[in-house]
């Protein structure tokens, strides 16, 4: 029987044998961080050179959308990162955004208000885009039934394959994304997060176990958004965020002080079911705290201290007066009981490798991309 790998934390991040492919140096240095010291930052800037590269991508973005009555489109959650995209947007880059919004039937009211603040502010125009709940919630619903980590996917994959779907329905040549490096520069182990893009096991997951089909539901798939749209309809998807200091700190408290944004708990906490789903869901059935990848990627970006991000991480993300009634809220809006809902956190583990994949898709494409100097790095 192989012994089970011994508990090691990272000298140098917060990155721990709760990713069990991660490797150590001889100085404790895991290979996250060598990932980023080796193959992001030497060829990240933001910086001077940065900025007068998305200046340039500007120009690029106004002279295609000239005439139009927008020249891009920004995927907007209420989240810290897209939220400050779109001030940036339209403010510093002089860019005419179309906000996007897809309402995925988890919105928390701190996100409504923080969207409805920026785009009323900025004189914006919003476009949302309402998933057919129905739908949404008995897939949702298969995928607590599979027993994957990854259950956020069908929230994830709805938001970006309606996106895409707009902007080559409309011919919309740019999508900013708030996406970046700052605070993303360390991933998810893939174990974790299974890529909420492969459509080839949405829809295995929804064949077993789930009870309708998927009419409305918007479904994608890895060759049509990566090869497709980026290289035959010329669709650019920018990383603005990538080209400029971005410090998470700074930009909240200048959302909060010019907006009256309200701040989150945590990354990715707009949503009301990914906040339950990775402060409890994810540590508690599988022992995945992704504040660890959060607080990682602060910590080789300056952002944070590594002492910090141990202190924070004594205490668990969710709050344990209230998540009774975030398990309450979670089962009720499925139309499930507690009882049930409790039957999925007990049931036995399973992994993206126990359903239909594009894993061998995904690994030739990584490998493309990194050949052709597209892909930076950081570890999935």
């Amino acid at each position: 029987m192989m012994n089970k790998k011994e508990y090691q934390l990272c000298t140098s991040c917060v990155m721990d044998t709760t990713d069990s492919k991660i490797t150590f140096d001889k100085y404790g240095i895991c290979d996250h961080c060598h990932t980023f010291y080796q193959n992001i930052q030497p060829k990240w800037h933001p910086d001077e050179q940065g900025w007068q590269e998305i200046v340039k991508i500007a120009a690029d973005i106004k002279k295609a959308g000239e005439g139009k009555d927008f020249d891009c489109i920004i995927g907007m959650s209420g989240g810290i990162d897209s939220s400050y995209l779109v001030y940036l947007a339209k403010k510093k880059l002089r860019l005419r955004p179309l906000v996007f919004h897809v309402d995925a039937g988890w919105n928390s009211q701190q996100a409504v208000h923080n969207i409805e603040k920026i785009v009323d502010k900025l004189g914006l125009d919003l476009y949302t885009e309402v998933i057919d709940w129905e739908e949404m919630k008995d897939l949702q619903l298969a995928y607590f039934k599979s027993g994957v980590s990854n259950i956020d996917t069908p929230q994830d994959h709805a938001f970006f394959a309606t996106m895409y779907k707009f902007a080559e329905k409309y011919n919309v040549k740019y999508i900013l994304t708030g996406g970046n490096y700052s605070t993303e520069c360390i991933r998810n182990p893939l174990e974790w997060m299974y890529y909420q893009s492969d459509s080839i096991q949405l829809l295995d997951i929804q064949r077993r176990f789930g009870k309708k089909p998927l009419k409305n539901f918007p479904v994608t798939n890895i060759l049509w958004h990566k090869v497709y749209l980026p290289y035959i309809k010329k669709i650019k998807l920018i990383r603005p965020l990538d080209f400029m200091p971005y410090h998470k700190e700074e930009a909240t408290q200048f959302l909060v002080y010019y907006f009256g944004y309200q701040r989150y708990a945590q990354k990715h906490f707009e949503s009301r079911f990914t906040k339950f789903y990775e402060s409890y869901w994810l540590p508690k059935k599988f022992g995945y705290d992704t504040r660890k990848v959060q607080y990682s990627s602060l910590i080789v970006t300056g952002q944070m201290s590594r002492e910090e991000a141990l202190e924070k991480l004594k205490k668990p993300a969710y709050v344990e007066e209230t998540i009774k009634q975030d398990f309450e809220y979670i089962a009720t809006k499925l139309g499930i009981t507690v009882e049930e809902l409790q039957s999925y956190l007990d049931a036995p583990n399973k992994t993206y490798k126990d359903y239909k994949n594009q894993m061998t898709i995904y690994d030739i494409g990584a490998k493309v991309m990194r050949l052709l100097g597209l892909e930076k790095g950081g570890k999935r």
